[in-house]
């Protein structure tokens, strides 16, 4: 299945997935790589208008979510069909959408750059977003989840921007193959596709030893201090082995690190797939843990 039906397929999908709290969705731009970045914003609908019952109401959660594509295709639309989307509908959170350069404009470390900056603009233009700067959240699907990673890497190591949260689902990771990369036909993602994903990306360091952790997080070796994670996969899927151990090492690192499998070898399952039972099992899940994380430190004492 190639990305464009994809995206006519999730785009359909839209009447399906509408819940919850109503949305306004705008666009911003910021400098970033020589050039603007449009990034799109969705907020609770009324917030931009009457900034003063958002304070009254205190600030909300900011949710940097960063589309997937194997870094080489998508767009930052596709957040209107993601787990972003769902949260800010259900909790009331700010979300920030970069259109971050693709491969093919710019292979790594473009994208990274341009997702880091997104991340220091909801910093710095917190109190204009009505966003509370200790419950910031990162999170993307696919390649998305692999730049969630990376931006939660580079995040810790610069110290600007604190991570409460990164959500990191079926992440893109590991440049190099695994058990379940390899010789894996996926339908929507497969071996083939991961090979070219990775090779644009990467550009000359593919295939090399000089693949830094910003790139390919599969490579880091130091996960302490990184945020807490949530995320889920398919047990069949290509990033099944590379999910599980990100996880393992974050564990290890005395990082909180939760991962949920399900059946399956469906690339994307939930977006493609929302109205099945492991799609709605999984959503369930990352609210509870979002719900855990972000939302329950906030409420009053005694609730």
């Amino acid at each position: 299945m190639n990305h464009r039906l994809l995206s006519i397929l999730t785009l359909s999908l839209l009447p399906v997935l509408a819940q919850g709290r109503e949305l306004a969705l705008r666009t911003v731009g910021i400098e970033t790589g020589g050039r603007e970045m449009k990034m799109k914003v969705l907020e609770p609908k009324g917030a931009k208008e009457h900034k003063e019952s958002k304070e009254a109401d205190g600030p909300v959660p900011g949710i940097l979510w960063i589309h997937g594509g194997g870094y080489i295709t998508g767009g930052n639309y596709m957040v209107l069909v993601s787990c972003g989307k769902m949260l800010a509908e259900r909790y009331g959170a700010v979300v920030v959408s970069p259109e971050y350069r693709l491969a093919g404009e710019a292979p790594y470390p473009a994208a990274l750059e341009d997702c880091y900056a997104a991340l220091v603009w909801m910093y710095e233009n917190a109190d204009e977003l009505g966003i509370d700067r200790t419950r910031i959240v990162v999170g993307g699907e696919s390649a998305g989840g692999g730049l969630t990673a990376a931006v939660c890497l580079y995040a810790r190591d610069r110290g600007e921007v604190p991570v409460a949260l990164q959500l990191p689902l079926y992440p893109m990771l590991d440049c190099e193959d695994t058990v379940s990369s390899a010789d894996n036909p996926g339908l929507t993602w497969g071996t083939k596709r991961n090979h070219k994903g990775w090779r644009m990306y990467l550009g000359d360091l593919y295939g090399t030893a000089d693949v830094p952790a910003y790139a390919s997080p599969a490579r880091a070796t130091d996960y302490a201090g990184l945020p807490p994670c949530y995320t889920y996969v398919l047990d069949g899927e290509p990033f099944y082995e590379e999910t599980l151990a990100f996880v393992r090492n974050l564990r290890a690192a005395g990082v909180e690190a939760r991962v949920d499998v399900f059946p399956g070898d469906t690339h994307a399952f939930d977006i493609l797939f929302p109205w099945q039972e492991r799609s709605k099992q999984a959503k369930r899940r990352l609210c509870e843990e979002y719900e855990r994380i972000i939302m329950a430190p906030a409420l009053p004492k005694g609730n």
